[in-house]
């Protein structure tokens, strides 16, 4: 009976997730190939690139886990057959991203101060803020994208958003080599043709998207277009009440690793651009994670819809399941192809890349570790999700991320002498906790909602 049911619901989950999982990639690619670009001009480069893009992607990620729950609404009104109240949903999600998108880009144009009050490098901060000013641009684009991509990928048709992405790393990639060397008659730009570039190319994305969506037929029905554009209090509502806890438990799981680069830049700038490399490796189960994840997400909340509680669970242990399979396998590129990786970022004639080699080879041994427990806690949270279950998943990771985290990184850094190493079995000790917890809870409420809708 199980083996009959799990194998049409792998296909569905992987229906969804796969395209995800490629887009994912290729949006992460995006910030891959601009540290290349940029890291090549010298490691403080790359240090500042990174960190104030990194910054600028936790506050965006922060963001769309509010919009999230849009995805949640729209599965949910799929499942239950409710094509307009899906299509409300996005427009509100619009409305909404518009209203919070605004004040961030005041934010992100600011971040430069924020990273010179925390003692980072001089010569980083500089480097920042240029690149900062031209970045703050996407901001408003990621979150419309955000917004369609959830629709998109509720209703189960993410390939779209798969073939933009794909395509918009080969653009973004080429648009910052012009603009960060010059080229084409165009003046190099240095750091800020990166910022630039990546503008750019966000907003190619979102308009390319929304055109998808107008033109298609089979999504005419859902009024995302037809109906008037009006604010609507209640949605409003159900999409905040429900939206910040997400976003609060984003902001944990963002603000570890922001705290963590701050970190990294107060022991050194060698340390901070090590952190940067391994990032650039980490990021990419993550996002294999976060595909399967959403897959997940969307699954449970479809079955929600249709009051299919066992199907909700099966979804979501399936899903967790999938996701730490594929992430243990996934540990071989780090334990054995650690040199590659900081090859592609390091220039072995710069000063000090030595320093930054070796480190960040210690590093990416402990991602091995992390990028499991990162992907189960992402998959687990969003199955959570979909059983709109947010508050306690907060708790969870304040203590995981916060106590465990950032507390014992930096004992283990500072009173311990263990600099960036420290730090790193800090985030691993943090995500192993929090990835467990917040597992069993899904499969403790899950069981017990089924026990409940049986009596």
């Amino acid at each position: 009976m199980i083996s009959k049911f799990i194998g049409p619901e792998s296909r569905a989950l992987l229906r969804i997730a796969v395209p995800l999982i490629a887009a994912y990639l290729a949006e992460f690619a995006m910030f891959v190939t601009t540290k290349m670009v940029v890291g090549k001009l010298g490691y403080h480069e790359l240090a500042a690139v990174g960190i104030a893009g990194d910054l600028c992607f936790e506050v965006l990620v922060i963001l769309m886990g509010l919009l999230s729950i849009v995805g949640v609404l729209c599965a949910q009104s799929e499942g239950a057959g409710n094509k307009k109240e899906a299509g409300l949903a996005v427009r509100q999600g619009m409305i909404i991203s518009a209203l919070i998108g605004i004040p961030s880009m005041v934010l992100i144009w600011n971040l430069d101060i924020v990273l010179a009050s925390t003692g980072q490098d001089p010569l980083v901060v500089e480097l920042a803020g240029p690149y900062l000013h031209h970045l703050s641009a996407t901001v408003l684009a990621v979150l419309f994208f955000a917004v369609f991509r959830n629709f998109v990928s509720a209703l189960s048709k993410p390939t779209v958003v798969m073939i933009i992405s794909i395509v918009a790393v080969v653009v973004n990639y080429y648009l910052t080599l012009i603009l960060v060397n010059g080229g084409f008659g165009i003046a190099a730009m240095g750091v800020a043709g990166a910022g630039l570039a990546t503008s750019i190319v966000s907003w190619l994305m979102v308009v390319s998207l929304i055109f998808y969506v107008y033109k298609t037929p089979s999504l005419r029905g859902y009024g995302v277009f037809a109906e008037r554009w009006r604010f609507d209090p209640q949605i409003c509502r159900e999409i905040m009440v429900l939206g910040l806890p997400v976003a609060g438990l984003v902001s944990l799981e963002a603000g570890l690793f922001i705290a963590t680069a701050i970190l990294s830049g107060i022991i050194s700038a060698e340390t901070l651009a090590a952190y940067e490399v391994v990032m650039a490796w980490v990021g990419i189960p993550f996002v294999v994670a976060l595909g399967i994840a959403e897959a997940t997400m969307v699954r449970v909340a479809h079955s929600v819809g249709r009051n299919n509680l066992q199907g909700a669970r099966r979804s979501g242990m399936l899903g967790m399941t999938l996701g730490v399979i594929l992430l243990i396998i996934m540990i071989i590129v780090p334990l054995g192809f650690a040199s590659y990786i900081i090859d592609i970022f390091i220039d072995h004639e710069d000063s000090g890349t030595k320093v930054v080699s070796l480190l960040a080879t210690e590093l990416l041994a402990i991602a091995a570790i992390f990028q499991v427990f990162d992907g189960l806690q992402v998959t687990a949270a969003r199955a959570l999700r979909g059983l709109k279950d947010n508050v306690a998943p907060l708790w969870i990771a304040s203590f995981g991320y916060w106590v465990l985290g950032i507390g014992g990184g930096s004992l283990l850094a500072f009173m311990f002498n263990m600099g960036g190493i420290g730090l790193w079995w800090g985030l691993a000790m943090g995500m192993m906790t929090t990835g467990s917890m917040l597992a069993w809870r899904f499969n403790r409420i899950s069981r017990r909602a089924i026990s409940r809708a049986a009596v």
